[in-house]
């Protein structure tokens, strides 16, 4: 399993718009053989971050996502990002 994780940051003013573009990405994304989970979301503290979280079954799933995303162009200015590729080698439920 691979896990994307993260949070870049936009002009606050600008964030909300960043989260709806996105929004026809995630759709199919969520779609797309191999993915588990898909999100983009605001930080509700942070009022220019937006977090990044994607789970995979696999670095392939990824690859073929990416060929074909499309991801919009924006037109706005990422100032920051933090996001990390993370390889999973045991998981379990956290809590029991």
């Amino acid at each position: 399993m691979f896990i994307i994780a993260g949070y870049l940051e936009v002009d606050p003013s600008e964030r909300d718009a960043f989260v709806a573009a996105h929004q026809d990405l995630l759709r199919r994304g969520r779609q797309a053989p191999g993915c588990l989970d898909l999100a983009i979301t605001p930080d509700p503290l942070h009022p220019g971050r937006v977090y990044n979280f994607e789970r995979w079954e696999s670095r392939e799933h990824i690859d073929a996502w990416r060929a074909v995303a499309d991801a919009p162009d924006t037109g706005i200015a990422v100032r920051d990002s933090n996001i990390m590729e993370y390889r999973v080698t045991d998981a379990r439920p956290p809590f029991g």
